[in-house]
């Protein structure tokens, strides 16, 4: 009987463990299959083009200039974010990229402007420039940069860390903090354009120790000397209606012109441009950046593979134009449509070379850009100019009159100003009553729109308005003590041309488009963020956010 029972027993316990067996078998392949499922529904590609001082009207306004095959075919087949903002100032292209692809602000991520005082050195300092490391491609200093400047991972550092680096970060700029930042402290390559007499791509011994033979090759062949040619426009300029006349008080020329007309004759005017440098100020700087970036994807091998690569380009000849000839101008206008054929051209090679739908590509810029005053004061609108030297002059007065002393200024930057902290203590002067001091003194000066002291920075919590986006721009050991903007329309810049910076929607009101595999199709008039575009892309890849993301992703351009 015991020996029945015992059979029994061994025979059910047979029966369960061969159930249970078999049911955890089948969750391991089930999760396997998930795995894999996932891998393969990744893009293989993932390209991030940001357009430096790109406003969103521009591609509102030029919209029925453009072809079928570059931004149109982003709206059309992708998802159109219609009221994307930056949400902090200055509005630069150093703090744009970075926060493009840490999903952060200056507070959090540390790049607060191009260039800044330094406060523990007493110098400035350049957002990406590193002394110690050295030039890649050139024997100057122009090759001495790299993100160490920058406090917190980017999205293309998570994808890096996400497949054990197995999945390819390259990065392409015209401008070196353009090409280093996206990249992140983790990428294969970041190259920038060195122009002067040379003409070459050019990279840092923060990526490599020396240039891969494809970029040698590249760099020795003609394909950067076949733009020194006449800058004509894309189409027939009397069809260029979206923008004002083509010689204006507005514009200024390039050395050894007239008049800053079309056509622009670029072999005359080489030499008295800084030869290779005035590719950047045409149309050609973003057709080479295209043409390279194109040869990254063929030489690298990228989206060729089970890992994702990312390729991040940003287009630099936008930002150099846009400040020379101003946002109404013939040339910004053209410059889009060239733009807009660079962009079609990219696609169609990336639907050869990676597959057409085995992509995604956001679209975005560093920041906007403001009309020229002077062309807004002709028209009736609010608009004017600063002189930065009267501020200072001003203020020297101030605190000659009122603490004796005029060696408590440190520096005036970025708008911000910075205060010699051990000048302050010798004098027994109490710092946030010396910042409280000056910011009454400041805001009764003509065009001083707002003023606010570090202190208030540190001591509140600002939740909307200017205040916010001026706190999230404000990082606590980097800025200055007393942080002021200038009207609306009013800047400290040359008569012409446009600049940027402000918190002011015509420089945080930019584009945003996705398009390719794993997007939905349509549009949103929700406002969204720059800091929003990290976390969409890392939901989309199934990886983490980068460290110190504070945006979200936008769930409605996601399938």
């Amino acid at each position: 009987m015991n020996s029945r029972i015992l059979t029994l027993t061994l025979l059910i316990f047979f029966i369960l463990g061969f159930g249970y067996t078999a049911k955890a078998q089948r969750s391991i392949k089930k999760s396997l299959a998930d795995v894999t499922m996932q891998q393969a529904d990744n893009p293989k590609l993932v390209v991030g083009i940001v357009v430096d001082q790109m406003r969103y009207d521009y591609l509102t306004r030029f919209w029925d200039d453009y072809g079928d095959g570059g931004f149109k075919r982003m709206v059309n087949e992708g998802f159109n974010c219609k009221n994307n903002h930056f949400s902090y100032a200055p509005t630069y292209t150093g703090p744009g990229h970075a926060s493009v692809y840490s999903g952060t602000t200056p507070a959090m991520h540390g790049i607060i402007s191009n260039s800044w005082y330094d406060k523990n050195t007493k110098k400035p300092v350049y957002c990406t420039g590193d002394e110690n490391v050295k030039s890649v491609g050139s024997q100057g200093a122009e090759g001495q940069m790299s993100p160490h400047r920058m406090n917190v991972t980017t999205v293309t550092d998570q994808l890096r860390l996400h497949t054990q680096n197995n999945g390819k970060v390259i990065s392409v700029a015209l401008k070196d903090r353009g090409a280093v930042l996206p990249g992140g402290h983790m990428a294969n390559a970041a190259y920038w354009f060195h122009g002067s007499s040379a003409g070459d791509w050019i990279s840092s011994s923060f990526y490599m120790d020396k240039l891969p033979d494809w970029v040698l090759q590249y760099n020795s062949s003609d394909a950067i000397e076949k733009y020194k040619k006449p800058w004509n426009t894309f189409k027939n300029i009397g069809g260029y209606q979206e923008s004002g006349p083509d010689n204006t008080s507005y514009e200024s020329p390039f050395n050894g012109e007239a008049a800053p007309v079309f056509p622009h004759d670029v072999p005359a005017i080489w030499e008295a441009n800084g030869s290779f440098e005035l590719l950047k100020v045409t149309p050609y700087g973003n057709s080479i950046t295209t043409d390279f970036a194109l040869a990254a994807v063929v030489a690298e091998g990228l989206g060729k593979d089970q890992n994702t690569d990312f390729l991040a380009i940003s287009y630099s000849s936008t930002d150099y134009i846009g400040h020379k000839f101003g946002a109404n101008s013939k040339e910004v206008q053209d410059t889009y449509l060239w733009l807009d054929s660079d962009l079609e051209r990219l696609f169609d090679a990336l639907d050869q070379e990676v597959g057409a739908g085995q992509y995604t590509v956001f679209l975005t810029a560093d920041h906007g850009a403001v009309h020229v005053p002077a062309y807004l004061a002709d028209n009736n609108v609010p608009a004017g100019y600063v002189s930065s030297a009267v501020i200072r002059g001003e203020l020297i007065k101030f605190l000659q009159f009122k603490y004796g002393n005029t060696a408590l200024l440190e520096n005036i930057s970025n708008n911000q100003i910075f205060l010699d902290r051990d000048a302050i203590a010798n004098l027994g002067i109490e710092l946030e009553d010396i910042q409280q001091a000056i910011a009454q003194e400041i805001i009764s000066y003509p065009s001083v729109f707002r003023v606010y002291t570090a202190s208030q920075m540190m001591r509140n919590a600002y939740v909307e308005g200017m205040p916010k986006i001026l706190q999230n721009g404000f990082h606590q050991k980097r800025s200055g003590d007393v942080l002021f903007m200038f009207d609306p329309a009013n800047i400290s810049y040359p008569k012409t041309g446009s600049t940027h910076g402000s918190p002011l929607t015509y420089d945080t009101h930019v584009p945003l488009l996705f398009f390719g595999k794993g997007i939905r199709k349509g549009d949103t008039n929700e406002r969204t963020r720059i800091a929003d575009i990290a976390p969409t892309v890392s939901a989309l890849l199934g990886i983490s956010f980068p460290s110190g993301a504070t945006g979200n992703p936008i769930t409605s351009v996601l399938e």
